[in-house]
């Protein structure tokens, strides 16, 4: 049996989850409401305000289907109660971010400003000129939004210039050792 799996999701007290045929999932909260089509070979209950998800055999694809249903749908419920949010970091002489209206303005070096949209359901702050948060309901669209950003200009690991996650250690190079020495 999946560890993940079989454990438990306790629903809070102020988020609401409906269960639609085919395993149409729609978890409503505070911070908003999201709907997602899970596998219909799982088989999902609510109970007294706890999920369980439980799968039909101990057939591989079944095995596999079981956590990611249990996960998605308990990412679901902490999204829409708290919410998501990732940190990205920027070094560099001259790069900086900062946030015009709802879109974010980048300065990384290029001859031109890169200009981020956020697709819905996200919201971009630069606290500071170094630092942006990016902050949602939905953790797949917030990861992939911060992915994109980062991918502009990844770090590189002479000097560790770019934008990396917070708390991502950069694996730094040795430069040239050039002529030193020789004559």
């Amino acid at each position: 049996m999946s560890r993940i799996g079989r454990a438990p999701i306790t629903v809070p007290s102020d988020v609401t989850v409906k269960i639609e045929d085919g395993n149409k999932v729609t978890v409503k909260g505070p911070k908003g409401e999201l709907t997602r089509t899970l596998h219909q070979d799982m088989s999902i209950k609510l109970e007294d305000g706890v999920l369980t998800v439980t799968r039909p055999s101990d057939n591989k694809d079944h095995r596999s289907l079981h956590g990611l249903t249990r996960t998605l749908l308990n990412n679901m419920v902490i999204g829409v109660k708290e919410g998501f949010s990732k940190t990205l970091e920027i070094n560099g002489v001259g790069y900086r971010a900062q946030k015009q209206g709802k879109n974010l303005n980048l300065s990384l070096g290029f001859s031109h400003p890169v200009v981020v949209e956020p697709p819905t359901g996200i919201n971009f702050e630069a606290p500071s000129a170094t630092k942006i948060v990016i902050s949602g309901i939905d953790k797949e669209a917030v990861g992939a939004i911060a992915a994109k950003i980062r991918e502009y200009r990844r770090p590189e690991p002479y000097k560790g210039k770019g934008i990396k996650y917070e708390g991502e250690h950069i694996r730094r190079k040795v430069g040239k050792a050039g002529a030193k020495g020789k004559k």
